[in-house]
Formats: C-alpha cells, structure tokens, sequence
C-alpha cells in the first residue's frame, strides 16, 4: 500500500480503552491521545467515530455498528477490569465480524509470552538473548551475569526498574523473588544485552514498509542497572528514566547496519505473522542485533517512537495511520474492491 494510493473516504470507528481504575489524569491523557488520532484521520478525510471501551462487555459497545460500514482502528490495549486481555479483544471483534487494524488474536496473545517468542526466534535464526524461565527460587540455574530479569508474562515494561538488571547470585535470588511474588508469574531471566538499542516500526502485509529506527539513548548513564527502557521511563514523568533517556530518529547507522537491522526487525515481524503494523525492539552488541521484544500492538499515541520514524520518512501522524486503515480495509468485503480497483 503506497501512501498516495490509498482511499481516504473509509469511514472508521476508534476503538479505546479507558479504564475507569485509572488514575484520572490517566483517563483524561488516553482520551486526549485518542482525540489526536481522530483529528489526523479526519483531516485525511476520514469520517471517524470515537468508541471508548470504560467496560469489560466489549458486545454492548459494538452492537450500535454495522461492521459492513467501518474499518475498526484497534487502539484497544484490554478490556478494562480484565487483565491480560489485549487478545480477547480481537476475538470478540473477529465474533462480530468486524474488520480492525493489527494482528490476529493468536498473535496477541502468543506476544505476551516471552518465552514463547523466544523459542519461536531461535527456531528460525533470529538472534534473541540466551533465557529461561523460573518458577520459583529453589532451583536456579543461572551462572551469566550481567542478566536481566522480567516478569514471563507482561508488556509495557511492567516490572521492570533499575533493579531488573542483575550483577550476582544473590541480586538475581532476590529479583526473581520479588518477580515470582509481585506478578503471580514466572520470571524469564535472560542475558542482558549491555549494547545500543532500538526501535523499529514496520507496516503492511507482503510487502512490508520499515520506517526509519529510532535509537533509544541511554548515554546519560554511567550505571549498566540504568541503560534500560524502565516502566518509569514510559509513564512517570519526573522520574530520572522519563527524563534522561532520549529517543533520537533517525538512529546513526552505517548502511550496512541499517541493511542488517531492518533485515532482523522484517524477520521477527514475518516469524510471528504480524498484521498491518508492529514496533521490534531490538540490541546491537559485537555486531549482532538480538530481538527484545516484538510489539505486534503498540502504543499508536502521537509521542511514541513509532509516529516519530513515521515523521521522519516524511509521512504525518495522520498519515500513517490511513495507511493502515488502507491496509486492513483489504481484509474488508466491501472496501477491498474499491482499493484494489
């Protein structure tokens, strides 16, 4: 889907989540964002139809819409009250026949295993850190260090500060405690990859799209438990994570680096079967780029790396996101020939 052939008389419907749980300023920044995104679209010619989601029956809110009539833009990272349940949300979707950007329910929810993911990189060659997984703190059989521990089974960096990044037997004890206690889960305890890291947003179906990376910088730390992406880093402005971690785009790379980066990130986007669009995170350390994370729903707010890249190659905000629309409106019944023909 080429930017300047696609249809912007699609009408869409924004489907979010806000959570009533949320602190308030929380609510009012996720409606703000959402209100950003529909402004971009209709300023591309969309008709656009806020659909906040503020409760677990997902059924009530989609039964005032034909699914014929709309692309349905996935913004929705749960359903509010029900944790872990990003993919649930494109199952109910899917049960009611609509047509939404992004990936699968399958892949949803296979993105939110680490270990899984793991496994499925090294099956096909796909560089990814060393890793296991420990239920609990009686056998631990784990002797590399620097290492890194994660909740098994979070996104959004949940659970992970400074102290994720262990040097010695007794940090990592004490983190894979604090993990197994905290989340009710597994902690996957993996080589921490002491190296540049970047984020890499990647578009379309068959022929994929990559905008350029963006580098997450973390030089203004000296201390190895700091060079991380943290959960602070993400939501607490204030904290020293939100405010000395920079994100610069385009990231500085020699072509043959960027050749080899882009080529990693297409990899890991096919082997999971990503749809219509996803960010990788990604290390660079003694010349390999070893995959992170694979985002196959990432945040789409309008300060997030992804529209960032987007800008950079020179597309808006509202602009990348029609191409999306674009893009799974080729799943549609109706707006599939109107695009195509």
């Amino acid at each position: 889907m080429e930017p300047s052939k696609r249809r912007r008389d699609i009408p869409v419907l924004l489907l979010h989540d806000i959570d009533p749980q949320w602190e308030l300023h929380e609510q009012e920044a996720a409606y703000q964002s959402a209100q950003v995104l529909i402004n971009e679209l209709q300023n591309e010619g969309h008709s656009v139809i806020d659909v906040p989601v503020i409760h677990h029956s997902l059924d009530t809110v989609l039964k005032s819409y034909n699914p014929k009539e709309y692309i349905l833009f996935n913004c929705c990272e749960g359903l509010p009250g029900v944790s872990h349940s990003e993919h649930a949300v494109a199952q109910i979707l899917e049960e009611h026949n609509f047509v939404y950007t992004g990936s699968s329910p399958e892949v949803l929810f296979i993105g939110w295993n680490k270990a899984a993911i793991k496994s499925l990189l090294k099956s096909k060659n796909i560089p990814t850190p060393d890793g296991i997984v420990i239920n609990n703190t009686k056998s631990i059989n784990w002797e590399r260090f620097p290492a890194i521990v994660k909740p098994a089974y979070e996104h959004c960096s949940l659970g992970i500060t400074h102290d994720s990044v262990v040097t010695n037997q007794s940090e990592l004890f004490e983190r894979i405690q604090y993990i197994v206690n905290s989340f009710k889960q597994p902690a996957l305890v993996e080589d921490f990859i002491d190296g540049r890291e970047f984020h890499v947003t990647l578009w379309g179906n068959g022929v994929i799209h990559i905008l350029p990376p963006a580098e997450i910088d973390f030089s203004a730390f000296s201390n190895i438990k700091d060079r991380l992406c943290t959960y602070n880093s993400k939501f607490t402005p204030g904290s020293i994570h939100y405010e000395n971690i920079i994100c610069e785009v385009p990231a500085s790379l020699n072509q043959q680096e960027l050749e080899l980066l882009n080529d990693t990130a297409e990899k890991a986007y096919r082997a999971l079967g990503c749809r219509d669009y996803a960010r990788i995170d990604i290390r660079l350390k003694d010349d390999i780029f070893y995959i992170l994370d694979i985002n196959p729903n990432p945040d789409f707010s309008p300060d997030t790396s992804t529209v960032y890249a987007a800008q950079n190659a020179g597309l808006s905000y509202g602009v990348l996101a029609s191409c999306i629309v674009n893009v799974a409106a080729l799943r549609h019944p109706v707006y599939s020939s109107l695009i195509q023909g």
